[in-house]
């Protein structure tokens, strides 16, 4: 990491003179998908930051001696790679101090490359595909569990807990979604009491799926892993339904979301969809998390969807980093932020020689009442 690190540091020196915002300004990126089809999660996600931003300016924020405001640029990338790298640059352009995110993982790994080559310290929140830390950037960081750790824990709870034999897969193409059903897939065959019998393709912004359904029913599946996002997952489910196929439904954080009893109608049986989530707490973090999810509530009006208490954790993260080095300079702070070690709501925020969350934990959820339950945390 170390290394990795030096190379960045001289860009971002030069970076930093010369388009520096203000002495008592300290800007920091945040990108999600706030339009389109999973605009609900982008938004959470951005939430979130927003609840760091605002507590920070409340109680002030002290570095090097000097007191700044913190304002957070809010950019949409609409899960596009190419209009994520766009916005990668405009917030380049803008001299932002850091960046939080991106959302998913296929407008992440491309955009990490624009923050790398300006000096720019990113943690991504949710983006869960291990390429992102993958790439040699030493400016690229997640305080998530990555896709490896989300696979293995879904095929270890299909094959353990499910007691799934049948197992059909249908991933939608996208970084995230490939990623994950691959990863689900490899620990799958290693079990060596299931079997893949069918595996289908769609795309995330598909929603008619009864060609691949209707293939999928005549191998009689007793579980049904969907790799992709709720807003694709609803329909999915309703098309199940029609068709009579009965089997359970598994995904990723993509899905294990609130939104999913209103995106998939009548169609989702108690207990029917499993999903975990790149995240997690135990029983020492619980009051923790209940105050964050009462203080969003309170601020926001509604509740906690998925990734907003990462993304708050993310930034509060990066400016303590730059409390400990006495400077927002990114040149100055981001070695620093590779050895941190912040207490946030979520847990220790600390990252590994890639960059990756140390120890990350992540939550198996099932649904009943059309309401969210947790089954288990795992490591």
């Amino acid at each position: 990491m170390q290394g990795k690190i030096a190379v960045v540091l001289a860009v971002a020196t030069a970076a930093w003179g010369s388009v520096a915002q203000a002495q008592d300004v300290i800007r920091i990126g945040h990108v999600a998908a706030t339009s389109g089809a999973i605009a609900h999660l982008g938004k959470d996600n951005e939430n979130g930051a927003r609840m760091a931003v605002d507590e920070l300016n409340a109680k002030g924020v002290l570095i090097g001696g000097k007191r700044y405001k913190i304002v957070l640029q809010a950019e949409d990338d609409a899960a596009d790679p190419k209009q994520g790298t766009t916005v990668a640059q405009k917030l380049v352009d803008a001299g932002v101090n850091g960046v939080i995110g991106h959302e998913t993982s296929g407008t992440t790994i491309p955009a990490s490359r624009i923050y790398f080559n300006a000096g720019i310290p990113q943690i991504s929140p949710s983006a869960s595909n291990p390429a992102y830390t993958r790439q040699g950037f030493g400016t690229a960081f997640r305080n998530v569990a990555n896709d490896e750790q989300l696979g293995a824990a879904l095929a270890r709870y299909a094959v353990q807990n499910g007691k799934a034999r049948q197992i059909a897969v249908i991933d939608d193409r996208s970084a995230y979604g490939k990623g994950l059903s691959d990863e689900f897939i490899k620990n799958v065959k290693k079990s060596g009491v299931a079997r893949i019998v069918s595996q289908q393709y769609t795309t995330d912004k598909a929603s008619e799926f009864s060609a691949i359904l209707t293939a999928i029913k005549g191998k009689q599946p007793d579980l049904v892993f969907f790799g992709g996002m709720d807003a694709v997952a609803g329909p999915m489910l309703q098309q199940m339904k029609k068709l009579g196929i009965k089997a359970s439904f598994m995904g990723g954080d993509g899905l294990c979301s609130d939104s999913m009893a209103r995106l998939s109608g009548d169609a989702m049986a108690d207990g029917q969809v499993i999903c975990a989530e790149a995240g997690g707490i135990e029983a020492a973090q619980q009051k923790g998390m209940d105050d964050f999810r009462a203080a969003y509530r309170k601020r926001f009006g509604i509740d906690v969807l998925t990734y907003a208490p990462y993304a708050y954790d993310a930034l509060l993260t990066m400016v303590d980093a730059m409390r400990q080095a006495g400077s927002p300079d990114p040149a100055k702070y981001l070695p620093v932020l590779a050895k941190i070690r912040h207490q946030g709501v979520t847990g220790t925020v600390a990252f590994d020689a890639r960059g990756d969350v140390q120890n990350g934990v992540l939550t198996i959820y099932t649904f009943k009442g059309g309401k969210r339950q947790r089954v288990a945390v795992m490591k």
